[in-house]
């Protein structure tokens, strides 16, 4: 009999000794991954307010929280206009998959699902991206355009131009507007890097959940784009994700949750949230061979870089 998969959020770790961020959190969506499991045992989801509490205990003070369709773009408008807003900061865009159902594609990519369009995608594109537009140049607490790129795993060649189009949007309202970009590439690494090199990458440009070898680290750290690592470079399979790590210098590295998806290991299955990057910058450290103070103090840093000050 298979052992009993835990369903509530992973253990707290220890504090870490320098306080960190989470540069990639959807604060927005924690509540909505299957919410009978979010609380543990029937309790209720937890609030923002509780996720910035629990993260703050131990060692995880700021994050960035990231609206990537319509609503979610909304929403965090909303969120970093509040009074409790202290501990974040924003990015918003129109996510690559997202683009290809504005665009009015309807194609099953890759994984062989049936694209399922919600009323907010019959927005045309270029009016969604205006969206992203307005909220980014008249809410000061957006610090980034993202998360845009591309994602060759959900789509075809249809929906692949028109990813293409909105990632090139996206470069060029980061570059007006002075913001980091950050990029989800699933699938894409080689296309991704050629819009990048054409365009012209924004000064500050940060592969989100970095899922690229030794060997994309290093032309990353040529052009000084910064790489996040996420839950899966503790995943045991993913040996090329550590070998990374290993390979880009440490004032290009960051680190996020993505919560709800991919918590580190040995949490996989269970929801994930801003805390849980504390076990993850851990393992970061162990990879590195370096201390976790100096792993965690570069991190800060490196973010208030990117992103400025919170």
């Amino acid at each position: 009999m298979g052992r009993k998969r835990e369903r509530g959020f992973p253990r707290d770790p220890e504090p870490l000794p320098v306080p960190v961020v989470d540069n990639h959190t959807h604060l927005d969506a924690i509540a909505d991954v299957l919410p009978e499991r979010a609380g543990g045992d029937g309790e209720p989801a937890p609030t923002v307010a509780d996720h910035v509490r629990r993260a703050a205990a131990v060692g995880v003070d700021r994050m960035v929280q990231v609206g990537s369709d319509l609503p979610s773009v909304g929403w965090t408008d909303a969120l970093l206009r509040g009074a409790d807003a202290a501990a974040l900061l924003g990015a918003v865009a129109i996510h690559p998959n997202e683009a290809v159902l504005h665009a009015g594609v309807r194609e099953v990519g890759p994984d062989g699902l049936e694209p399922h369009p919600e009323a907010h995608h019959d927005v045309p594109l270029d009016d969604a991206i205006a969206r992203v537009a307005q909220v980014a140049r008249e809410n000061p607490r957006v610090r980034a355009v993202g998360e845009t790129g591309m994602d060759l795993f959900r789509t075809g060649p249809q929906g692949e131009r028109a990813q293409r189009e909105s990632f090139r949007a996206h470069i060029a309202l980061a570059k007006e507007l002075g913001l980091a970009l950050q990029i989800h590439d699933r699938d894409a690494h080689a296309p991704v890097i050629e819009v990048l090199l054409a365009d012209g990458a924004p000064e500050r440009t940060v592969f989100h959940c970095f899922s690229g070898d030794a060997e994309m680290a290093e032309l990353a750290a040529e052009h000084g784009w910064y790489l996040s690592f996420a839950g899966p470079v503790t995943y045991p399979k993913n040996a090329h994700l550590r070998e990374a790590l290993r390979t880009v210098p440490l004032e290009l590295v960051l680190v996020e949750t993505d919560a709800p998806y991919l918590p580190p290991h040995p949490f996989r299955g269970q929801p994930n949230a801003p805390y849980v990057a504390a076990h993850t910058v851990r393992a970061m450290a162990e990879v590195l061979e370096r201390p976790l103070d100096e792993v965690c103090r570069a991190i800060s840093d490196n973010s208030g870089r990117v992103y400025g000050s919170w």
